[in-house]
């Protein structure tokens, strides 16, 4: 599909009348989904689009480190996703250097729309990670949801598709879906819409 997406707020609006507008997810994970579709939702320009999800590879490590690997798997995310779609959505969590912090790194969600010509990004807030999860991650090379089992905080091998990690050190007051709609609002600001 890949249909251009008009910048023009009067075009913008006859484009998505006149159409069924496609929003393509670069991912099948089911919380990234909902987050998208809850947030869509509360959008006039897209609160009737289609969403769907698909599989993409993000292009980066399988545990994103830094703030430009995490940004470029989102990117990637989204113009692949976009290829099927008039909006292509991606999302990727990573976990990147912050200074004055007990570990020196934090996690967080990048977000990344593509028009077709514009990547609009945007971050959600981040949180420090346990000091053995860190570890874990950066010393032994596990992914998140591999480090989060192997540290004993869950056994379920896929906390990224449940309540995250984030919803482990909360005890359910934030979810990993939760969590994840600031990332795509502010991807959407920078649409101006």
């Amino acid at each position: 599909m890949g249909r251009f997406y008009p910048h023009d707020d009067t075009l913008r609006q006859l484009f998505c009348q006149e159409i069924d507008m496609h929003i393509i997810l670069g991912s099948k994970n089911p919380v990234k989904l909902q987050a998208v579709q809850e947030v869509m939702a509360t959008i006039p320009l897209f609160a009737q689009a289609i969403i769907h999800a698909v599989d993409v590879d993000s292009g980066v490590s399988r545990q994103p480190r830094g703030l430009e690997e995490t940004i470029l798997g989102a990117g990637h995310r989204a113009q692949k996703a976009f290829l099927q779609g008039d909006l292509g959505i991606g999302l990727e969590s990573g976990i990147i250097e912050v200074p004055q912090t007990r570990t020196g790194w934090m996690n967080l969600t990048a977000c990344v729309i593509f028009d077709g010509t514009t990547a609009f990004t945007g971050l959600g807030p981040a949180f420090e990670l346990p000091c053995e999860v860190t570890s874990k991650v950066i010393d032994e090379g596990l992914e998140l949801s591999s480090a989060v089992k192997a540290s004993g905080m869950s056994d379920n091998p896929r906390i990224g598709y449940d309540q995250g990690i984030i919803g482990l050190m909360t005890k359910g007051r934030v979810t990993r879906m939760e969590y994840t709609k600031p990332a795509i609002l502010m991807a959407l600001a920078g649409m101006n819409i």
